[in-house]
């Protein structure tokens, strides 16, 4: 059976580097990393959001303190095969990750207000209250990638990952609809994630420095909703209409 975390609280450092510093990346973290347990896997996603795009316009604004909520699949899944409900909050650039693990098709209803949390205590309050607090929330964006990952074997909470082929669209907000949708351009480069309980370590800083690979701001989410204002696929004044027609 697998064992899954249902809550985090780490730092989450992203970066976009080249397929020549990805490849020189994995050689020098030989011996350091190793795959983890679901080292490749296809995620997908749908993000939550108001009729106003609320939580993700707050997000692109780099406050101090964000949230969001999505449901999580690994693969395609079927009405009954389970997912994670999540809240993803970041504070001060601290990452606190809270989720229940549930059946899709009973998560929809919970999410849609039409039964109770499928799994009650603490976790599924905290997503309840959320759900009352953001006044017509609904499915706003389906996401999906392809991720690689490694892990540190001497360390639980260092991880690094790699996402490629990342696609997203505004229609068929459903996990069981398959993976297709627009692509995210990344201009060839490979989207990675270093997870850490705080600072880095010294030779994976020192690493990075000799490859030259930087940080940078980027979230998947927030980078389509920006490709979906400037093709127009999503007006600021339609918002409200656009969620009504979906749903």
């Amino acid at each position: 059976m697998a064992v899954f975390q249902f809550t985090f609280k780490r730092y989450e450092r992203k970066y976009l580097i080249t397929e020549e510093q990805y490849s020189l990346l994995l050689k020098n973290l030989e011996g350091r990393m190793v795959e983890d347990k679901y080292a490749r896997s296809l995620i997908n996603n749908i993000y939550y959001d108001t009729p106003d795009f609320l939580l993700i316009r707050r997000s692109i604004e780099k406050p101090v303190y964000k949230e969001k909520l999505r449901v999580r699949s690994y693969g395609v899944p079927g009405e009954n095969d389970k997912v994670f409900v999540e809240i993803k909050k970041k504070y001060k650039k601290v990452v606190y990750k809270r989720r229940i693990h549930v059946p899709l098709a009973k998560a929809n209803a919970f999410l849609a207000g039409q039964e109770p949390c499928p799994q009650p205590g603490q976790i599924g309050n905290e997503i309840a209250y959320f759900l009352s607090y953001y006044k017509g929330i609904a499915p706003a964006m389906f996401i999906s990638y392809e991720r690689y990952s490694l892990a540190s074997p001497t360390d639980s909470v260092l991880r690094i990952t790699f996402d490629r082929n990342i696609i997203w669209r505004l229609h068929d907000l459903d996990l069981t609809k398959g993976v297709y949708g627009t692509p995210l351009q990344l201009d060839g480069k490979v989207l990675m994630e270093v997870k850490i309980p705080d600072a880095a370590p010294m030779w994976l800083s020192a690493l990075f420095d000799d490859l030259g690979i930087m940080p940078t701001s980027f979230s998947k989410y927030g980078r389509a909703y920006g490709k979906a204002l400037t093709d127009g696929e999503i007006r600021p004044e339609q918002a409200a209409a656009l969620l009504l027609l979906k749903n």
